[in-house]
């Protein structure tokens, strides 16, 4: 911003160069000439690679150069803004909760897709993005959602259509931003995550006042409470997820970090610990298929990782999302839906 509160020019490139490239120069001009972007500057720059307006070269480029730098909060929000209004979600489609789906699981079964049936079951609009196959041997939503009989959404009508029906839906990502979704299958080829993995989290695109997110690296909390307060979003809440997922590991403390903002209101971060619910930690299954999922669901076995995992990732939504006001109704309220579920729907 200027001195008079109005947008910075843009970077304009020199003679005979490409429009992209003043974008890749800020980033790469050295330690001492380099900096960082501001929001606009990321806004403008992602909304040319959504449009295909920039070389392969120059994006990995770009890409790898924030990598190294590290994204601030004003470039993934300037990132985030581009995607927003380039998916062009319909303004009339309400839901209560984002979540977000893009880490895949390697130790653990899915069990955040019975935290989701939960929620939808106790009234609460669900909506669901996420992107699959980037890294090898993981689970995706999308597997596990058509062994269970479930269809991932084609399009926007479909989301409201099934948001109608069963309270809840996952739209892929390549769906509604589809070079977005080309980036993060750049991963096995640059052999490095990008700001993508962590922007395609926090789009948010139908404005849910409850904004889910789960995360692998702590250190990236902070990066998403700030950006989404830049976003003007009016609640988020970040975990260390298992696998980077929002499910929680019931073996481990938790910490929430959270923010509260809204157009017009002073962001506020806070955080809120959840004690561990194990005194010693359970061992990694040999079987992480929806096999067992399917046996637990029907309450032919007994899992007490599994069922503790969907209860509290179902019950950390219920506070967050203000359906319940502690740590303990929001477990009993998991709880009692969990006792209420349709054994035979699977």
């Amino acid at each position: 911003m200027t001195a008079d509160n109005t947008p910075a020019p843009l970077p304009e490139a020199k003679e005979g160069e490409h429009p992209f490239a003043p974008y890749v120069r800020i980033l790469g001009k050295g330690k001492r000439g380099s900096r960082s972007l501001s929001f606009e500057e990321a806004r403008h720059a992602m909304a040319m690679i959504l449009r295909g307006d920039v070389e392969d070269v120059q994006l990995g480029a770009f890409l790898m150069l924030l990598r190294v730098k590290e994204e601030t909060p004003e470039e993934l929000a300037g990132f985030v803004q581009a995607v927003r209004e380039q998916a062009k979600a319909p303004d009339n489609l309400k839901v209560d909760i984002d979540w977000s789906s893009y880490a895949g699981k390697r130790r653990h079964a899915p069990w955040f897709l019975f935290s989701i049936l939960l929620l939808a079951d106790h009234g609460l609009r669900v909506f669901i993005h996420g992107a699959e196959g980037h890294t090898p041997e993981r689970i995706y939503l999308s597997e596990a959602m058509e062994d269970f009989g479930l269809s991932a959404a084609r399009d926007w009508r479909d989301v409201a259509d099934q948001l109608d029906q069963q309270g809840f839906s996952y739209l892929p990502l390549g769906r509604f931003a589809e070079n977005l979704a080309k980036m993060i299958d750049l991963r096995p080829i640059m052999g490095l995550r990008s700001p993508v993995h962590s922007l395609a989290r926090l789009i948010n695109p139908l404005d849910a006042p409850t904004v889910m997110q789960g995360i692998f690296h702590p250190p990236y909390a902070s990066m998403h409470q700030q950006a989404g307060l830049l976003l003007g979003y009016p609640h988020i809440a970040v975990i260390r997820g298992e696998g980077g997922e929002i499910e929680r590991n019931p073996d481990n403390a938790m910490t929430v970090y959270r923010a509260h903002g809204g157009e017009g209101q002073e962001g506020v971060l806070s955080e809120d610990q959840w004690p561990a619910l194990f005194e010693r930690r359970h061992v990694k299954p040999k079987e992480i298929g929806v096999g067992p999922m399917k046996r637990l669901w029907r309450g032919e076995i007994e899992d007490s990782y599994g069922e503790a995992a969907v209860l509290s990732t179902a019950a950390l939504a219920l506070l967050e999302s203000g359906n319940a006001q502690s740590h303990d109704s929001a477990m009993d309220l998991a709880r009692a839906l969990w006792e209420k579920r349709d054994k035979s729907r699977f």
